[in-house]
């Protein structure tokens, strides 16, 4: 699956984060996410394969591009016998966000990526549009630190896998009123805060690699994204768990749907019995082979955005492969056009 689909997968985000980044700094949120889907989209339907949506920007209604179960690849279309044999193909799921951080690209600010997942069929999870509560860490604390323990106990743990004191330690939080007596614990354990407005992702990916100063992500975001963390923390091997939260009184603000009772029965209707389980990076990315990619669109801890000059583009890409456990930095330059001729008296 890498072999056959790596550089191609890497065009897929870059493309996405190019359009958006056209956005950026100008306050539509909206637009910037409308044409970072489009351009992915457009990408991925010139990959040969069987790619069918299973986290996407909705369901169908919703959104008329990438929504769930939406099938995508050269090998999907309507006239895909002309030119390729389906039956052939390895069948993928694909779980897409291709503007995480929508208003960090709206208001210039850092952190905001083009990102996706692959697996074979039925390798990811396909999680509601619910939130979650999530915990990520190092690979050194993977096991060790559980989502079910309080912060304090978390951080102490974590201070004893890193060999690092508490107050060295680093937690990403998102900026909501939720989370307010978690960040009142951390802080009062030692521990130090990073607040965020958005973007959860990329600092649960920081998790993984050293020199990033990110510790632990800690407290509650969106289910979909979790689901993407969870195969780049799968394949770097660092510690990932979430639990679905369908409680309207424990998020607070913007829940899908009416009511706890009205989530727990959609749960139910998905085949989700057990509404408090907690998952690890394996359930939600199950898959034999597991595959993330993601472009900057604007900078963060883990890549550069998006950059502009006369004639093309810049972006930084990371591509997270379990099967040949690497990850690797991309650097490209896209180059618009013809090379201007020079003309030499």
């Amino acid at each position: 699956m890498e072999n056959t689909l790596g550089l191609e997968i890497i065009e897929v985000v870059e493309q996405a984060a190019i359009a958006s980044a056209k956005w950026m700094g100008k306050g539509e949120k909206n637009i910037a996410d409308q044409v970072a889907v489009e351009a992915m989209r457009e990408r991925m339907n010139k990959i040969y394969m069987r790619g069918r949506i299973v986290i996407g920007e909705g369901e169908r209604d919703d959104a008329p591009m990438l929504y769930i179960g939406e099938e995508v690849g050269i090998c999907t279309q309507p006239d895909a016998k002309d030119f390729c044999n389906p039956d052939e193909l390895v069948e993928i799921d694909i779980a897409v966000d291709p503007c995480e951080g929508t208003n960090l690209v709206a208001y210039g600010q850092p952190g905001s990526m083009a990102v996706l997942a692959i697996s074979e069929k039925g390798g990811l999870f396909a999680a509601p549009d619910f939130y979650m509560k999530k915990l990520a860490a190092p690979p050194a604390a993977k096991g060790k630190v559980d989502i079910n323990k309080s912060a304090t106990e978390n951080l102490k743990i974590l201070s004893e896998c890193l060999d690092r004191a508490i107050d060295e330690l680093v937690v990403v939080v998102m900026k909501r009123d939720r989370h307010n007596d978690l960040i009142k614990e951390i802080r009062d354990a030692g521990a130090r805060v990073q607040l965020i407005s958005d973007g959860d992702v990329g600092a649960a990916i920081s998790c993984g690699f050293a020199g990033t100063n990110v510790h632990a992500l800690m407290g509650i975001g969106a289910a979909p994204e979790g689901v993407i963390s969870a195969a780049a923390m799968r394949a770097l091997g660092g510690h990932f768990q979430g639990q679905l939260i369908y409680d309207p009184e424990v998020v607070k603000t913007g829940l899908i749907g009416e009511s706890k009772q009205a989530n727990l029965d959609r749960l139910s209707s998905m085949g989700i019995n057990d509404p408090d389980k907690v998952y690890d990076a394996h359930e939600l990315a199950s898959g034999e082979n597991v595959l993330f990619a993601g472009c900057g669109i604007t900078s963060g801890n883990l890549m550069q955005g998006v950059r502009f000059f006369q004639g093309g583009a810049r972006t930084q890409s990371l591509v997270i492969s379990s099967q040949s456990q690497t990850a690797r930095f991309v650097d490209t330059i896209h180059m618009a056009g013809q090379p201007k001729v020079v003309q030499l008296h």
